[in-house]
């Protein structure tokens, strides 16, 4: 009894300033989050998203130039979007937008927010147990399973599952330390493994590689049943698939930590290090597996034990952030909870969630959704904490009028979802139109409400001026 009480007094002490600012003595340096970023895009994901781009028939031209445009938006929504704003108020997005949307708003937005970062995270135990299950000759799950196919199956994820959930409760700066020394290591197998089966694909000098790639890696034709992807669709999907993180602003959470906003452009080691390239070549490696869509098979094929590992630990270098995300978007739901316990039911949730390959066989459609529905509320913020004080009204309202729900942000949630869904595109095109309707609708529903108010111009404490920018930078 004894000994578990000092282990929970350890756990209890692992405090990630949940709810308040991260203050200037805490603040990291750029390689944690070179690290961090590297790690976690340098992933499990990418065994997963590759192949999927060859099932749907990408030609090769669309899929080069749309990787280097789509990566590069997503930098610079990093760099210019949730970096100034997350150095500015060192605080993580939850605890921020409790100000802005109230207690009772911020806790369904919490609940949303965990459930779908869980989800994610369970799609990334699944990818790490199909290397896991590898020694012992498991049935691996098909492109089009839903359900667990095997005993075995659900064994290795339970136990993959307990070890992501442990690594997620000991915090930030543990997971961008594992997160450096992971991946370079991660890179050099991605990119060891394509060129060692480029030879089985017919590539035998540098001039067979274009050629090769268009006849027999991304033709152009997608799989039976898949639909056909173009330009747009890379360029939209590299972008917008962590659109929760940066345009939603879940990243706060992350670079609060930053001791300048810049930081926000070593983002660019996760999309070029690891999306571009990774994605590359875990294409390559599909192609030659002979449209083996499992990871944890194809990666063996080019780099044999190394590649198996590979797989494991890019599973647990994604899942281990995002799991640690939705135990942070919990706190505010369970305020007498430890962060450690509220993390541990998260990874209970996100392992039950892994138990179902379809997460991770339909992740390009279900990584869209999550960022679709997280989206709103990070144009909220923004728009908060930079437009309203421009247009004379106040920030943080709920905060100042103790709302229980700020409801402009409600109905720009809600509202800004609905004309998403009704747009008649492609899920991967409806962020950017949802982005600007959101804001539009807070602009004008804050309005609204604001000038029925007290003409009075609440003080704000935590307002700080500088020329040219409003509040101080951090």
């Amino acid at each position: 009894m004894q000994s578990t009480s000092r282990i929970t007094e350890r756990l209890d002490a692992l405090y990630e300033f949940d709810r308040e600012p991260v203050p200037e003595n805490k603040l990291l340096g750029p390689s944690n989050f070179i690290g961090v970023y590297a790690g976690e895009h340098v992933a499990g994901t990418e065994y997963v998203i590759g192949p999927l781009f060859v099932a749907h028939g990408v030609a090769a031209a669309d899929l080069i130039v749309g990787l280097l445009l789509g990566n590069l938006l997503a930098v610079l929504s990093w760099a210019f979007i949730a970096a100034p704003i997350a150095v500015k108020t060192r605080l993580n997005l939850y605890w921020q937008l409790r100000k802005i949307a109230g207690p009772k708003l911020t806790f369904v937005y919490n609940i949303v927010n965990a459930l779908m970062f869980c989800f994610l995270a369970g799609s990334m135990i699944s990818v790490s147990a199909t290397a896991v299950g590898l020694p012992f000759n498991m049935a691996m799950p098909g492109l089009n399973d839903m359900y667990p196919n095997s005993i075995g199956w659900v064994v290795v994820v339970l136990l993959v599952g307990a070890v992501v959930t442990a690594l997620a409760i000991l915090g930030f700066e543990r997971l961008s330390h594992f997160g450096k020394v992971a991946a370079p290591w991660m890179f050099l197998v991605f990119v060891a493994s394509a060129i060692a089966v480029l030879p089985t694909l017919g590539v035998n000098s540098f001039g067979d590689f274009w050629r090769v790639a268009n006849e027999r890696i991304w033709t152009g034709v997608p799989e039976a049943g898949q639909s056909k992807f173009t330009f747009w669709h890379v360029v939209f999907f590299s972008w917008f698939c962590n659109m929760a993180m940066h345009i939603g602003l879940s990243d706060m959470t992350l670079l609060r930590y930053a001791r300048k906003w810049q930081y926000g452009f070593l983002s660019a080691f996760g999309m070029y290090v690891g999306h571009f390239t990774a994605w590359i070549a875990s294409g390559i490696l599909c192609a030659a597996a002979l449209r083996n869509f499992a990871p944890g098979p194809i990666a063996y094929l080019g780099a044999g034990i190394s590649g198996a590992i590979c797989v494991l630990v890019a599973g647990w270098t994604t899942a281990n952030p995002t799991l640690y995300r939705a135990g942070l978007a919990l706190q505010t739901a369970t305020p007498d909870w430890k962060r450690w316990k509220v993390t541990l039911a998260a990874g209970i949730v996100t392992t039950l969630a892994a138990l179902f390959p379809a997460l991770m066989m339909k992740l390009l459609d279900f990584v869209a959704l999550y960022g679709l529905i997280l989206m709103p509320m990070g144009a909220v913020v923004f728009t908060d904490f930079w437009i309203l004080p421009r247009l004379g009204m106040n920030s943080n309202i709920a905060e100042i009028r103790r709302l229980a729900i700020n409801w402009p942000a409600a109905v720009a949630w809600a509202l800004s979802l609905l004309i998403c869904f009704l747009l008649p595109v492609e899920i991967f095109f409806k962020g950017l139109p949802g982005w600007f309707v959101c804001v539009v609708l807070y602009v004008g529903g804050s309005w609204l409400v604001q000038r029925r108010l007290s003409p009075a111009r609440v003080a704000r404490e935590d307002t700080l001026e500088v020329p040219g920018i409003g509040r101080s930078a951090q």
